[in-house]
Protein backbone atom coordinates (compact mmCIF):
# COMPACT_ATOMS: atom_id res chain seq x y z
CA UNK A 1 0.00 0.00 0.00
CA UNK A 2 2.73 2.58 1.08
CA UNK A 3 4.48 1.39 -2.54
CA UNK A 4 1.37 2.67 -4.52
CA UNK A 5 1.02 5.97 -2.14
CA UNK A 6 4.25 6.64 -3.13
CA UNK A 7 4.42 6.07 -6.73
CA UNK A 8 1.02 7.70 -7.37
CA UNK A 9 2.09 10.96 -5.44
CA UNK A 10 5.34 10.86 -7.92
CA UNK A 11 2.87 10.46 -10.96
CA UNK A 12 0.44 12.74 -10.26
CA UNK A 13 1.78 16.15 -10.14
CA UNK A 14 3.79 15.40 -13.42
CA UNK A 15 0.24 13.92 -15.08
CA UNK A 16 -1.40 16.79 -13.68
CA UNK A 17 0.61 19.38 -15.89
CA UNK A 18 0.03 19.90 -19.31
CA UNK A 19 3.48 19.47 -21.28
CA UNK A 20 2.69 23.08 -21.76
CA UNK A 21 3.24 23.68 -17.73
CA UNK A 22 6.09 21.81 -17.13
CA UNK A 23 9.43 23.84 -16.88
CA UNK A 24 11.83 22.86 -19.33
CA UNK A 25 14.32 19.97 -19.16
CA UNK A 26 17.87 20.88 -18.60
CA UNK A 27 20.25 19.16 -20.70
CA UNK A 28 22.22 16.52 -19.04
CA UNK A 29 25.25 18.24 -17.06
CA UNK A 30 28.53 17.59 -18.80
CA UNK A 31 31.89 19.03 -17.77
CA UNK A 32 31.68 21.46 -20.41
CA UNK A 33 28.41 22.51 -19.29
CA UNK A 34 29.80 22.61 -15.63
CA UNK A 35 32.95 24.82 -17.43
CA UNK A 36 30.79 27.30 -18.90
CA UNK A 37 28.72 27.71 -15.20
CA UNK A 38 31.74 27.72 -13.43
CA UNK A 39 33.42 30.36 -16.10
CA UNK A 40 30.48 32.79 -15.87
CA UNK A 41 30.80 32.71 -11.73
CA UNK A 42 34.72 33.17 -12.02
CA UNK A 43 36.21 34.58 -15.07
CA UNK A 44 39.72 33.85 -13.89
CA UNK A 45 38.95 29.76 -13.60
CA UNK A 46 41.77 27.54 -14.01
CA UNK A 47 40.92 23.90 -16.03
CA UNK A 48 43.61 21.32 -14.94
CA UNK A 49 42.37 18.52 -16.57
CA UNK A 50 38.54 16.80 -14.93
CA UNK A 51 39.80 20.29 -12.54
CA UNK A 52 38.05 23.21 -12.09
CA UNK A 53 39.91 26.10 -9.91
CA UNK A 54 38.34 28.77 -9.68
CA UNK A 55 37.25 31.51 -6.01
CA UNK A 56 33.58 32.56 -4.72
CA UNK A 57 32.96 35.32 -2.82
CA UNK A 58 37.16 34.82 -1.54
CA UNK A 59 37.12 31.16 -0.46
CA UNK A 60 38.47 29.14 -3.04
CA UNK A 61 36.83 25.68 -4.44
CA UNK A 62 37.70 23.23 -6.86
CA UNK A 63 35.36 21.11 -8.56
CA UNK A 64 36.16 17.80 -10.38
CA UNK A 65 34.55 15.72 -12.77
CA UNK A 66 34.10 12.22 -13.89
CA UNK A 67 31.82 11.67 -16.52
CA UNK A 68 33.07 7.92 -16.72
CA UNK A 69 32.27 7.63 -13.47
CA UNK A 70 29.04 10.55 -13.84
CA UNK A 71 30.52 12.02 -10.78
CA UNK A 72 31.46 15.14 -9.80
CA UNK A 73 32.72 16.79 -6.54
CA UNK A 74 32.64 20.54 -5.17
CA UNK A 75 35.52 20.78 -2.63
CA UNK A 76 36.51 23.38 -0.59
CA UNK A 77 39.68 22.96 2.04
CA UNK A 78 38.80 24.35 5.33
CA UNK A 79 41.53 23.48 7.60
CA UNK A 80 44.51 20.93 8.56
CA UNK A 81 43.34 17.55 10.16
CA UNK A 82 46.02 17.19 12.03
CA UNK A 83 44.89 19.27 15.07
CA UNK A 84 41.17 17.51 14.59
CA UNK A 85 40.00 16.27 18.56
CA UNK A 86 37.60 13.48 18.62
CA UNK A 87 35.11 16.18 19.78
CA UNK A 88 35.76 17.67 16.13
CA UNK A 89 34.78 14.52 14.53
CA UNK A 90 32.20 14.03 16.54
CA UNK A 91 30.43 17.25 15.33
CA UNK A 92 31.51 17.06 12.43
CA UNK A 93 29.17 13.43 11.77
CA UNK A 94 26.85 14.94 14.11
CA UNK A 95 25.91 17.91 11.42
CA UNK A 96 26.97 15.90 8.47
CA UNK A 97 23.81 14.28 9.60
CA UNK A 98 21.14 16.68 10.07
CA UNK A 99 22.87 20.39 9.77
CA UNK A 100 25.19 20.13 7.08
CA UNK A 101 22.73 19.75 4.01
CA UNK A 102 23.81 18.65 0.90
CA UNK A 103 27.30 19.23 1.92
CA UNK A 104 29.38 17.51 4.17
CA UNK A 105 32.59 17.62 6.08
CA UNK A 106 35.57 15.27 4.76
CA UNK A 107 38.95 14.43 5.57
CA UNK A 108 41.54 13.79 2.70
CA UNK A 109 44.97 13.87 2.14
CA UNK A 110 45.44 15.54 5.45
CA UNK A 111 43.40 18.44 5.16
CA UNK A 112 39.39 18.75 6.23
CA UNK A 113 37.46 19.72 3.31
CA UNK A 114 33.10 20.86 2.59
CA UNK A 115 32.39 18.73 0.18
CA UNK A 116 29.28 18.71 -1.93
CA UNK A 117 28.71 15.26 -4.23
CA UNK A 118 26.43 14.37 -6.79
CA UNK A 119 25.96 12.27 -9.92
CA UNK A 120 27.16 14.37 -13.05
CA UNK A 121 24.34 14.02 -15.65
CA UNK A 122 21.47 14.57 -13.54
CA UNK A 123 22.65 17.85 -11.78
CA UNK A 124 20.57 20.70 -12.93
CA UNK A 125 22.54 24.34 -12.64
CA UNK A 126 20.44 25.64 -9.36
CA UNK A 127 21.47 21.78 -7.49
CA UNK A 128 25.11 22.79 -8.50
CA UNK A 129 24.80 26.58 -7.29
CA UNK A 130 22.97 25.34 -4.31
CA UNK A 131 25.89 22.71 -3.56
CA UNK A 132 28.50 24.89 -4.07
CA UNK A 133 26.52 27.73 -1.28
CA UNK A 134 26.57 25.13 1.16
CA UNK A 135 30.03 23.44 0.60
CA UNK A 136 31.10 27.42 1.35
CA UNK A 137 28.73 28.16 3.92
CA UNK A 138 30.16 24.46 6.05
CA UNK A 139 33.95 25.48 5.29
CA UNK A 140 32.97 29.12 6.84
CA UNK A 141 30.81 28.14 10.19
CA UNK A 142 33.12 25.06 10.65
CA UNK A 143 34.35 25.73 14.85
CA UNK A 144 30.76 27.03 15.56
CA UNK A 145 27.42 26.49 13.64
CA UNK A 146 28.66 23.33 11.26
CA UNK A 147 25.94 24.23 9.27
CA UNK A 148 25.21 24.12 5.14
CA UNK A 149 22.53 26.66 5.47
CA UNK A 150 19.71 28.04 7.10
CA UNK A 151 18.09 24.91 7.52
CA UNK A 152 18.30 21.83 9.75
CA UNK A 153 17.06 18.46 8.49
CA UNK A 154 16.22 17.51 12.02
CA UNK A 155 16.41 13.66 13.66
CA UNK A 156 19.85 14.43 14.86
CA UNK A 157 21.65 16.02 17.62
CA UNK A 158 22.16 19.43 16.35
CA UNK A 159 19.04 20.99 17.44
CA UNK A 160 20.23 19.79 20.86
CA UNK A 161 23.22 21.29 21.06
CA UNK A 162 21.85 24.63 19.25
CA UNK A 163 19.12 24.30 22.22
CA UNK A 164 21.65 24.01 24.63
CA UNK A 165 23.83 26.77 23.14
CA UNK A 166 20.30 29.19 22.97
CA UNK A 167 19.79 28.26 26.84
CA UNK A 168 22.95 28.90 28.01
CA UNK A 169 22.48 32.51 26.32
CA UNK A 170 19.32 32.94 27.82
CA UNK A 171 20.38 32.05 31.17
CA UNK A 172 23.68 35.07 31.15
CA UNK A 173 21.10 37.15 29.43
CA UNK A 174 19.02 36.48 32.85
CA UNK A 175 21.82 37.07 34.81
CA UNK A 176 22.91 40.63 33.14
Amino acid sequence: MLRALCFSLILIPAMALSQDDRAPVEPPMTFERLSQIVLALDPDVVVRGPALEFTLDGIPVVVIADPGADRMRAMVPIASADGLTPDDLMRMMQANFDSALDARYAVAHGRLWGVFLHPLSPLEKDQFLSGLVQTITVARTYGNAYTGGAAIFGGGDSNGIYQDLLDALRKKGQEL
